[in-house]
């Protein structure tokens, strides 16, 4: 979803190294001026590209991820920490963070936007689902049954309003918490309802 912007933030700060540099280079030497470019647009240019190469999959109840320099693994069934955390703002966004005590991940779940959002796809939701309803932990079942009642909604159609992960946002904005928080199990369970 996101790798089409990363690209142009990309663009657009290579293009701001480019004239950085030519400016310095009208008061200073070509040596100093490229060093001015790079460092002005080749460390944003070089974490929006890596940030395209992101990837996150589920093989069986095993979550990886690669960010193409390091790739981490969580095995979902044997979760000892399963949170949803929602950052509220323009662009809203759901994700859920897995640890199994060696190392955690955040998969996001959804982006949402005042007109709209983008929802992680149906199969991967329910695979999704599946992995974590392996687990022996109560925030497990939890977070397993609120990805349910989000698939259900998808499946009939349901407005915004309806699906689960939506109103997981309209939770945090509601209270006034802090743009960025952590469901707490009760807020769960009413999600799951």
């Amino acid at each position: 979803m996101l790798a089409p912007r990363m690209r142009r933030v990309a663009v657009v700060s290579i293009l701001i190294g480019v004239v950085a540099g030519v400016v310095v280079a009208l008061f200073a030497s070509p040596l100093v001026a490229l060093a001015v470019g790079a460092v002005v647009g080749l460390p944003t240019a070089v974490s929006a590209l890596l940030a395209t190469r992101r990837r996150i999959w589920l093989d069986g109840n095993v979550l990886h991820a690669s960010n193409g320099v390091r790739h981490r693994r969580v095995e979902v069934a044997q979760a000892v920490t399963v949170e949803f955390f929602v950052r509220y703002a323009r662009i809203s966004q759901v994700a859920v963070r897995i640890g199994d005590g060696r190392a955690s991940q955040t998969v996001p779940l959804a982006l949402y936007a005042a007109d709209g959002g983008r929802e992680l796809d149906v199969l991967a939701l329910r695979k999704l689902a599946d992995a974590l309803s392996s687990s022996e932990l109560a925030p497990a079942a939890a977070a397993a049954s609120v990805l349910i009642g989000q698939l259900r909604a998808e499946a009939r159609g349901a407005g915004l309003e309806e699906r689960p992960l939506y109103r997981a946002v309209g939770l945090i904005r509601d209270a006034g918490r802090v743009p960025q928080t952590t469901l707490t199990d009760q807020e769960v369970a009413t999600l799951a309802d």
